[in-house]
């Protein structure tokens, strides 16, 4: 799911040839992000697209050859000057005067081209990673580009007949070198991804066309022409193009120069926070545009910015008690919040403070929906496929911390900001307190190696920022007991995580948003909400991330079985807030809802619940003592693994494989729990107040 959608879309035809482009906000400036090389379109830009149409009005457009714009057939069609022109075209389609240029590896050419050539229309150049001819190329890249190989190896793979032969291997092997860097497997899958949108004959094309068809001289002498503002950008470590051709490049057009250590050949890719950032720096110096200004704090109250997860609305419960737990400690702390549908309808119902900022958030929750299946939500996939929503919340979060002072950051789960500032800990502007209760990516052996190899590879990336930068977190909370931790390895060659987790982590305890026994008696909570009837009452409840309708849908189908076997049966469904009660067939007798603020309560005040396998939900049945079913998603690994190990250790709930849970299975299992139920064990009643004392000191 992207995390920004064009306003408006186009084709400009370039004598035969269509191009598509897109534009994004509405700024008083413009940035023309141009493609580059025809091996990829423009969503390799899609880490820029988001955060910078907040600020400026944005266009892209794809190369001849790929994405949504022509394949011609003629090389002559994939020469400079034609490239060149199509900038201009697109501009005039789009009806922009003047722009700034942002281009990368080719692009970076194409953007100082056009600079030279059209001074008026350009107001500013942006390149990264540039490739021009006025440095060799880098060693062995051209060495065997006609050649006749038969079992080619490395470079000997950059040749037009092994592109013919074997497209996707040459394009696995070349974003290795392009994304050089260590933990660079998303962007390695995603590049490949929109090459697979090519083919290795256009590829052929466009490299013939600049060797045999004549045009405009690039040399020394032309990119002196360039006399617009530009900033210029390498990584030291790029193997695909010469950093030196960036260096010779800040000589001839006086632009600024930056050479990122250790970085590979895309910087805008790899390194999203920092370029965007120093993007923006760059264009406030030369064009005045906009920068986050820092306010003057005018009292002398605490302020914490509370970032609670939006996938459920388990977070909010419990980083809500935290934040009751903290103002009895600073009465007078101000606490604002970061958040995002649904969690921002708990909080408006709890009367707390959202940060006005929290309006330019993408939507997490809607991501994850979109990534299910029936019952099914490959979670560690899901998080992954998220990177584009995750670098632009970051960017929100970034520039609310760099506008307004706060004392301190409490990070529910918030991967973005934990990621980002362990990867750029220079962006770093006020403490920060971690929370989390699970830690550790785990594979399902039936998903095979490769998913091994991933989350062996984000478990490496993650050990690796903690002990290197140990300053970034300023405290890590671990949701739970050391005993809590899944006796499982990060991966192979990597710790256990019950041995590496307690060296980083203090550990608050459980944290329920309101522990039961505050509920008072069971009897009187019964008696409140009618359930003290003589009645059976079960209440079905899937979360606040929409992914539950499949189970809703089964449990329903499940209900005339079930209240055969138990005729006293009344059966409660909680939908949630963001499914339609209206898109299911309800059974009669069936009672539905949308969304219940004081859930928890029903919950401890029911006779049976039927849940979804997320954590929070569970612990608040386990320590209300309420008897429950647990249908865990299928290939999400936090469900899976991480929470039925703290479930057994409670002694709480019955696990249910949902394809193995047909109705009769179900109505089986709900008689079976309601004469039979478990005696779990006592859940910590205060956890959120261990919480609270832990941050209290970082005030």
């Amino acid at each position: 799911m992207r995390a920004m959608l064009p306003h408006t879309e186009g084709r400009v035809d370039r004598n035969g040839i269509g191009l598509h482009y897109e534009v994004y906000g509405e700024g008083a400036r413009t940035i023309v992000f141009v493609p580059t090389w025809a091996i990829i379109h423009s969503r390799s830009w899609k880490a820029q697209i988001p955060y910078f149409s907040e600020h400026f009005r944005v266009v892209t457009f794809d190369p001849r050859g790929n994405g949504k714009s022509d394949r011609p057939d003629c090389v002559e069609d994939y020469a400079l000057d034609p490239v060149f022109e199509d900038v201009i075209a697109v501009m005039d389609a789009t009806g922009t005067d003047r722009a700034t240029l942002v281009g990368m590896s080719f692009s970076a050419l194409v953007a100082l081209a056009v600079a030279a050539l059209w001074p008026d229309r350009v107001e500013a150049v942006v390149t990264t990673g540039a490739s021009v001819p006025i440095v060799p190329p880098v060693e062995g890249r051209w060495d065997y580009f006609e050649a006749e190989i038969s079992s080619p190896e490395g470079w000997q793979k950059y040749n037009r007949r092994y592109w013919e032969s074997d497209y996707p291997d040459f394009l696995e092997f070349f974003f290795g070198k392009v994304f050089n860097e260590k933990h660079s497997t998303k962007q390695q899958e995603d590049s490949v991804a929109w090459g697979l949108e090519g083919d290795g004959q256009m590829l052929a094309k466009t490299l013939d066309s600049r060797a045999k068809v004549q045009g405009t001289v690039i040399d020394e002498a032309f990119f002196r022409q360039v006399r617009c503002p530009s900033l210029l950008m390498h990584g030291d470590a790029d193997v695909i193009t010469r950093p030196e051709g960036t260096v010779r490049l800040a000589e001839l057009t006086g632009g600024e120069m930056i050479l990122y250590p250790g970085g590979g050949h895309a910087l805008n890719a790899r390194y999203p926070a920092w370029f965007n950032t120093t993007v923006r720096d760059f264009l406030s110096k030369h064009l005045g545009t906009r920068r986050p200004a820092h306010r003057t704090r005018s009292k002398r109250a605490k302020r914490a910015l509370y970032l609670s997860s939006p996938i459920g609305l388990g977070h909010a419960r419990r980083d809500l008690a935290v934040a009751h737990e903290l103002r009895k400690l600073h009465p007078d702390l101000q606490v604002d919040w970061l958040a995002q549908d649904p969690v921002t309808r708990f909080l408006d119902a709890n009367e707390e403070t959202i940060h006005p900022a929290s309006r330019m958030l993408a939507n997490e929750s809607a991501h994850i929906e979109a990534e299910a299946g029936e019952h099914d939500l490959h979670a560690f996939q899901a998080i992954r496929n998220m990177d584009e929503i995750l670098i632009k919340n970051f960017m929100v979060f970034q520039e609310t911390l760099e506008e307004e002072a706060y004392d301190l950051v409490i990070a529910d789960e918030a991967w973005d900001v934990d990621h980002y500032w362990h990867e750029h800990p220079e962006l770093k502007r006020a403490p920060i307190a971690w929370f989390t209760d699970f830690v550790g990516w785990v594979p399902f052996v039936e998903n095979g190696p490769r998913e091994a190899f991933l989350t062996t590879d984000y478990n490496e990336e993650m050990i690796g920022h903690v002990e290197g930068r140990p300053d970034v977190r300023d405290r890590a909370i671990f949701v739970g007991r050391p005993e809590d931790i899944v006796d499982l390895s990060f991966g192979e060659g990597l710790p256990r995580m019950r041995d590496w987790i307690p060296r980083h982590y203090a550990f608050s305890d459980y944290i329920i948003g309101t522990h039961p026994q505050a509920f008072g008696s069971r009897e009187d909570l019964r008696a409140e909400f009618g359930y003290d009837d003589g009645r059976k009452t079960c209440i079905v409840a899937v979360g606040g991330s929409g992914v539950g309708a499949t189970l809703i849908r089964r449990i329903l189908a499940a209900y005339p079985m079930a209240k055969a076997k138990i005729p006293e049966l009344r059966m409660i469904v909680v939908v949630g807030p963001r499914l339609n009660p209206a898109a299911f067939d309800v059974p009669a007798g069936v009672e539905l809802r949308a969304f219940v603020p004081d859930l928890d309560r029903h919950l401890a005040a029911c006779d049976l619940a039927l849940v979804q396998g997320g954590l929070t939900t569970c612990m608040e049945l386990a320590a209300a003592g309420t008897p429950f079913l647990y249908f865990p998603l299928r290939n999400h690994f936090e469900q899976n693994f991480h929470v039925p190990a703290r479930l057994d250790r409670y002694n709480a709930g019955r696990r249910m494989i949902f394809a193995e849970s047909g109705p009769d299975e179900i109505a089986q299992a709900m008689l079976e729990e309601l004469k039979f139920p478990k005696t779990p064990h006592p859940v910590a009643a205060d956890g959120a107040a261990r919480a609270a004392e832990m941050l209290a000191d970082m005030l």
